[in-house]
């Protein structure tokens, strides 16, 4: 992994648009292949090693962090998935999933390769004045600054975001904003992007509210307190934000518009949290089978035990059939088509599948996998989270099958086309 990646981004003019192996369908064309498995290859090879160091916090994780950017930097693998006119390497979104989830096998890759701040960077890139474009995307997408984002709050729903108290008041010149935020990944960011009510009561949901991005060090804005997900530490805070003042040029796509901002954030960022949830899968799925492989029982390999089969049945599957929700989320997103059901369905299917096949890997490591002897333990418990981030699976399930259901609901001669 000491030489630069020297293959295309993109097919040659002359490859298939669709790839030709009749024995494989789904095969990948040679130089997206290449790429994936070069990635791949980065992440067991340098990122995993590396993990314990860059879970020791403070200046160790820091080094190590650097040191791996660099050396993903040297090899032509960092900002993979960001768009050539900002600076990036320009990867289409669906060919990206591929790349994506071999990032995922490690929940630090998409840090180390540049791919974790994507959401924020094409934020600012589509909806912030140039003055704050200039001043904080090319941080962002060489790695100098850290992004994070505002839009739950304490003690309200986050599944009904019509909810929030958090207000901006125009003042001369600006904002001043009042409330508070949770569940942000505020430790060591550089700024947040708000989202507050601007507009009274009566305007409606679409029309009220409005984004803003906030730097961590303006007066009146502070950390609360560390929130702990299931012991583990992953940057979440709860903010205060008490009377903080940010200028007109702060606001993010126009006033009124931060959920339509937002709704464009979400299918994207969904999408790409189900990639990565793909690349834990695997991890998870790939320790599980090495393990029934080396641990016997009653003068057995665990590998020959029906039931232990049926575990790697099942998980098999189940990742086989969430990557391919995933692939069709990242199509329509990428088509900017309106992709709720694929991306909703995407991501409910992923994190399952993550909750699933850790909980049997878990189950084959028995007392081992409880403790951090394995990575199991943190990322079983990392999983779980999964299921509320981004909203939680039951508003997803409601949804979804809401609007199918209302796909049939006209003349019964006339089948929809919800497939």
């Amino acid at each position: 992994m000491d030489t630069p990646l020297d293959i295309p981004l993109v097919a040659p003019p002359d490859t298939p648009s669709r790839p030709t192996d009749l024995h494989d369908p789904f095969a990948l064309p040679d130089h997206l292949l290449v790429l994936r498995d070069r990635v791949r290859e980065f992440v067991r090879g340098e990122v995993i090693p590396a993990e314990p160091a860059l879970l020791a916090g403070g200046d160790t994780a820091r080094t190590a962090l650097d040191d791996l950017r660099a050396k993903a930097r040297a090899n032509g693998l960092w900002g993979l998935s960001h768009p050539v006119e900002i600076g990036g390497r320009g990867l289409p979104l669906a060919d990206y999933v591929h790349l994506g989830e071999a990032e995922g096998e490690s929940e630090f890759g998409p840090a180390v390769l540049g791919s974790e701040h994507l959401l924020d960077a094409l934020m600012l890139h589509r909806h912030a004045t140039p003055a704050v474009r200039d001043r904080y995307l090319p941080g962002i997408l060489d790695g100098r600054t850290t992004p994070c984002y505002g839009m739950s709050e304490p003690g309200r729903s986050g599944s009904d975001p019509s909810l929030m108290t958090t207000r901006a008041t125009k003042t001369d010149g600006g904002w001043e904003i009042q409330g508070s935020k949770w569940f942000s990944r505020a430790a060591g960011a550089d700024f947040m992007t708000v989202m507050c009510r601007t507009e009274p009561l009566g305007v409606p949901n679409s029309q009220a509210f409005t984004m803003f991005l906030v730097p961590t060090d303006a007066p009146g804005f502070s950390c609360v307190r560390e929130l702990s997900v299931l012991g583990t530490d992953g940057r979440h805070r709860e903010v205060r934000l008490d009377r903080v003042a940010v200028p007109d040029e702060n606001m993010i796509g126009g006033r009124g518009a931060g959920f339509a901002a937002a709704g464009e954030r979400l299918d994207l960022g969904r999408t790409l949290r189900a990639v990565q949830w793909l690349g834990q899968s695997r991890r998870a799925f790939g320790l599980m089978c090495r393990r029934l492989h080396r641990r016997t029982a009653f003068q057995e390999p665990l590998a020959s035990k029906q039931l232990m089969q049926q575990h790697v049945f099942d998980s098999y599957t189940e990742i086989q059939a969430a990557r391919s929700q995933v692939l069709r989320a990242a199509a329509a997103v990428q088509a900017g088509r309106r992709a709720y059901v694929e991306v909703a369905a995407a991501k409910v299917l992923a994190s399952r599948t993550l909750c699933r096949v850790l909980d049997r890997a878990v189950q084959v490591y028995g007392a081992e996998g409880l403790i951090d002897d394995t990575p199991l333990s943190r990322m079983y418990r990392t999983a779980r989270a999964t299921r509320v981030y981004d909203g939680p699976d039951e508003l997803h399930v409601h949804t979804v099958a809401k609007r199918l259901l209302k796909a049939y609901a006209g003349a019964p001669d006339v089948e929809p086309d919800v497939f």
